[in-house]
């Protein structure tokens, strides 16, 4: 007889929300390289601008092109602000991925352990029928031998 699981429909949809989980896990890990990336550039950017001001500043620039570099540094500084907050938000999701995939490894775990449970049951059931007819066939061997 072959071992049949009731709640297989229910284990497979929790491997299924376990594996888009870890998609979504993935793809919030992913958003948040890119926007490191993007917040590393910016900041060697502004290493790059706050040099050339340095270097404008020691030589004879006009002061309007002072002004120009510094609102151009002011601007980066804008950039820099958003694209941090921008960072944390994406920390956070990844956070809360992680979290959610969490969850749904416990899910899957549960109703695995059940599944498994379900099965040695099954199992044991039948090794007990089958021990049952060894013992009758030995019996009814016994019988037959003594008459």
């Amino acid at each position: 007889m072959k071992f049949h699981y009731p709640y297989q429909k229910i284990v497979d949809l929790k491997s299924s929300e376990k594996t888009q989980a870890e998609w979504l896990l993935s793809a919030a890990i992913g958003k948040l390289q890119a926007e490191e990336l993007s917040l590393e550039q910016l900041l060697e950017q502004r290493a790059i601008w706050t040099r050339r001001i340095q270097e404008a500043a020691e030589t004879a620039v006009p002061l309007a092109e002072l002004q120009l570099i510094q609102t151009y540094l002011d601007a980066l500084d804008a950039r820099i602000s958003r694209k941090t907050a921008e960072v944390r938000e994406a920390r956070q999701a990844v956070d809360r991925s992680r979290s959610h995939l969490t969850d749904k490894m416990k899910d899957e775990k549960v109703w695995m352990k059940a599944k498994d449970r379900a099965f040695d049951q099954f199992r044991s059931a039948g090794l007990k029928r089958e021990q049952n007819e060894l013992d009758d066939m030995a019996t009814a061997r016994f019988v037959m031998a003594a008459r």
